[in-house]
């Protein structure tokens, strides 16, 4: 058994840490003598690899974690260290690690496994059960998208009112994450329920309570304490609160402050060239920032693309007509403005008024236009 720490982030004294031990044990009926089975997980921000070969249908993991942790195994290949060629499917299975021991059975895949002897995973799938009502409607829409034409994605007028279709169904998610996590203050699954809430600052106040309410335990774990950042984020990023200020990169490596800005509007967009929403969102940004632009008004983009991935940066910005300033650190989700403004998910974007107020915050298609007239009309 090889095990592989790749630092994701600056080197963390884990030893000063409570140390818990787990097992994870499998059999597999469809696997061969010699076959190879990875386990990744992540756990305080460092990427944990480890590998056990499979005698007899059978694989063991053994170690100590000290929160549980997300995590997947793999059949005979980790893909982050190498990438499924076009078109393969890996036979995988996703898992929590925590302290206990896991057992993982199947008769022919991983993929088909069952999972006993994990409270988080048993927790996970009661509230998946709970979403289902909404899951289902949200599928019928990807399924019904799926078959569109590529000029139809690329038809405003029919992608808009498709997105918002989209997220009014996903609405439906809110109150039952919020009633998971109130009525399972011990579940870890609760902070994943609590996570999702905050992204809404409709349910801001409703989070922290149910944050609140939460374990002390489960509050002390990583999680818990990212969490709890994304509290004072959520409240630092509401309409009414001054921008944070930040200073990032721009195309030329020019250091940029959004303070630079100070005395006009400024949308603030949270973008990535990898991103698809987003990219099927610029025309919008684009002819929003050409009508507005001669009135005090200019756009600040800030990029979340990957380390080693500026002339994707580069190409998306020409492609997409992005004329406006534009920056980044090219650190994925590990960007430092996305930290401190608690983003986690995009397109995100904000309206800063010239004192250098957040006077809108998540407006897209005709909302932005209408905001952006009310102002300047």
């Amino acid at each position: 058994m090889k095990k592989l720490l790749l630092t994701a982030v600056a080197f963390l004294p884990l030893a000063v840490f409570a140390q818990k031990p787990f097992t994870v044990k499998g059999t597999i009926k469809g696997l061969k003598t010699g076959d190879k089975i990875y386990l990744v997980y992540k756990t305080f921000g460092n990427s944990v690899t480890d590998s056990a070969s499979v005698v007899d249908g059978s694989f063991t993991f053994k170690g100590t974690i000290t929160d549980p942790a997300r995590g997947n195994l793999f059949l005979n290949k980790n893909p982050y260290v190498s990438p499924p060629l076009p078109g393969q499917i890996l036979d995988a299975i996703s898992l929590y690690i925590e302290p206990a021991s896991i057992i993982v059975n199947s008769a022919d895949s991983l993929k088909n496994a069952v999972i006993t002897g994990s409270l988080i995973y048993v927790e996970e799938k009661k509230l998946i059960a709970m979403l289902k009502i909404v899951t289902d409607q949200l599928d019928t829409i990807n399924v019904e998208y799926a078959k569109w034409t590529p000029e139809q994605k690329k038809d405003t007028a029919l992608l808009h009112p498709f997105q918002q279709r989209f997220k009014d169904v996903a609405k439906g998610m809110a109150p039952i994450y919020l009633n998971y996590a109130m009525n399972n203050p011990k579940s870890y699954i609760s902070l994943s329920a609590i996570g999702q809430l905050i992204a809404d600052p409709a349910k801001i106040v409703d989070a922290e309570n149910a944050f609140n309410a939460l374990e002390p335990a489960l509050k002390n774990t990583q999680v818990g304490k990212e969490l709890a950042q994304r509290f004072v984020a959520a409240k630092s990023t509401v309409v009414g609160a001054m921008a944070m200020d930040f200073i990032q990169n721009d195309v030329n490596d020019k250091p940029i402050k959004l303070s630079d800005f100070k005395g006009r509007y400024v949308l603030l967009d949270f973008w990535a060239s990898w991103c698809l929403p987003c990219r099927a969102e610029n025309p919008n940004v684009v002819k929003a920032f050409n009508t507005y632009k001669d009135k005090n008004f200019t756009i600040l983009g800030i990029s979340l693309d990957r380390p080693g991935k500026k002339a994707d940066w580069l190409a998306a910005i020409e492609r997409d007509g992005l004329t406006w300033t534009q920056v980044s650190d090219l650190k994925f989700w590990d960007n430092e403005v996305v930290k401190k403004y608690g983003i986690k998910s995009i397109p995100v974007n904000f309206l800063i008024d010239p004192t250098g107020k957040i006077i809108a915050k998540n407006i897209r298609g005709d909302e932005l236009h209408k905001k952006l007239a009310e102002i300047f009309n």
